[in-house]
């Protein structure tokens, strides 16, 4: 597979051009591998090397993966996002690469929590992933559509709900909130509710167990959602070419969990 992706030394100072960071995907699984050697600190080499890494996902990039790779390459991100191991990514290349066509990996439906940026969650840059936003994360015609836009058309491999902890518009379900046209959204999300019987205590927005696990039953049944409403995604998913995935990010610890 051509998966090298090169990287782009910025080097103010007269230190020698002689580290490269070299990136690649190897195995079926896709892992992330980093080989580095920094110009140390000294009088003929100042100020310090700063190294950029280009990360761009490309056609050629996009098409070798396997939908497995991807999933783990977004296990990957997280747990450099848990480690404050992100990459130091030049997005303005991402932006300039991208700006006559796009190539991305993925698909991601969350939810409009300024707590679970999608992007940021997962260590990725501009150009890798579609991220549909909605409160409860669920699913409708025009997502559905949008989804298979991402796959069908522009080759993206793997689709991914991420439900989170402590979600508002779950919470609003289980209250039975009305608010506008919010009513309408969160109606949308009883089923989830209903799918969470005899839950031990209250079965209000104030058992944070309870809103978890609504949560997570959300997720299941937008999964099943997205399958009944695209014929497309369906048959991606049967083979092969896709996989169709949930998750739950822990707004607390910052780790998404990948659901059964």
């Amino acid at each position: 597979m051509n998966n090298q992706v090169g990287t782009r030394l910025s080097d103010s100072s007269s230190c020698a051009r002689r580290d490269f960071l070299r990136w690649g995907l190897v195995g079926a699984g896709g892992t992330l591998l980093l080989g580095s050697q920094g110009c140390r600190p000294s009088p003929d080499c100042t100020p310090k090397v700063t190294e950029r890494q280009i990360l761009t996902m490309t056609r050629d990039w996009q098409e070798a993966l396997t939908p497995q790779e991807v999933v783990t390459m977004a296990k990957a991100g997280n747990d450099r996002f848990l480690s404050d191991q992100r990459h130091d990514r030049d997005y303005l290349h991402d932006q300039r690469a991208t700006a006559e066509g796009q190539h991305p990996a993925a698909c991601i439906l969350s939810c409009i929590d300024s707590r679970a940026p999608a992007e940021l969650i997962l260590d990725s840059g501009i150009g890798d992933m579609f991220n549909a936003r909605i409160a409860g994360n669920c699913v409708d015609r025009d997502m559905a559509g949008s989804m298979e836009f991402a796959c069908q058309v522009a080759g993206a491999k793997v689709v991914m709900v991420m439900g989170h902890t402590s979600c508002g518009a779950i919470k609003g379900a289980i209250d039975q909130v009305e608010l506008g046209n919010l009513t309408a959204l969160l109606a949308r999300l009883q089923p989830a509710v209903a799918a969470v019987p005899g839950f031990p205590g209250a079965r209000t927005s104030k058992n944070a167990e309870f809103v978890d696990a609504v949560a997570t039953a959300n997720v299941h049944l937008t999964l099943d959602e997205i399958r009944r409403l695209s014929p497309i995604l369906r048959d991606l998913e049967a083979s092969g070419k896709l996989m169709i995935v949930g998750t739950m990010y822990d707004v607390a610890t910052g780790e998404v969990s990948f659901l059964d």
